[in-house]
């Protein structure tokens, strides 16, 4: 880390998260070196303009802090096969942005050293800078070991989330309850939408935005209802 607490970051993963969260993070005042290629070099450009293109061990070599954003079965994968390339260093922050996992995914990079971190922004990503304006009204949730928790965190309120701990142990729950919500409402969504389209009603979907909010603050008002997201 640099003197004055800012990190050079690197990002593994360019789909719809991890430009988002280097944006995020360069808004801060943290310096990306680099991200790996993606299926829409563009659009990543269009998000981190002037950031390299690099292979992920480069990234890795360049990077105080790797955010790791790629998919939930290639996590594991690619962390493991970064720790035989030996490119994980010591006192490297690692974080990976899966909701699913914890931090037993990142066991290969904390034996070389590093050490492990995992933050979820709550929101459904774009993958352009409409996603930095829904930050700012997100919460993220926080698992690290308790002696680095605080930078956690910190990582957190720097993309512009409000931090929720959760255990390491209660990552498989809460990985449950957002896809849920997620896909019970997106089906839901869909359905109604469908509806009020045969119905003759035009931009059902604008339609439905209104009803949509205002349902959900009124479910999570119910007695009983005791939410952290």
């Amino acid at each position: 880390m640099n003197r004055d607490g800012r990190l050079g970051v690197g990002i593994i993963g360019a789909g719809r998260v991890g430009p988002v969260i280097g944006a995020a993070l360069g808004g801060a005042g943290h310096a990306v070196v680099g991200i790996t290629h993606g299926s829409d070099d563009d659009r990543v450009e269009s998000m981190l303009p002037g950031v390299p293109f690099l292979d992920a061990d480069e990234v890795v070599r360049r990077a105080e802090l790797v955010v790791l954003a790629v998919p939930h079965a290639a996590l594991a994968p690619v962390v493991s096969g970064l720790a035989e390339l030996g490119a994980w260093q010591v006192g490297q922050l690692v974080l990976h942005t899966d909701p699913g996992h914890g931090l037993d995914v990142l066991a290969p990079a904390a034996a070389a050293g590093a050490i492990p971190l995992a933050v979820h922004p709550a929101i459904t990503f774009t993958g352009t800078s409409m996603d930095l304006r829904q930050l700012t009204d997100a919460f993220a949730a926080v698992t690290a070991p308790p002696a680095v928790l605080p930078i956690a965190q910190a990582l957190a309120v720097e993309i512009g989330c409000e931090p929720v701990v959760v255990a390491d142990a209660d990552r498989p729950a809460y990985a449950e309850a957002i896809a849920t919500a997620t896909e019970f409402s997106h089906a839901i969504v869909r359905q109604a939408a469908d509806l009020l389209a045969s119905a003759g009603v035009d931009n059902p979907r604008a339609f439905l935005s209104t009803i949509v909010h205002s349902s959900v603050d009124r479910a999570l008002a119910e007695p009983g209802t005791d939410l952290m997201l």
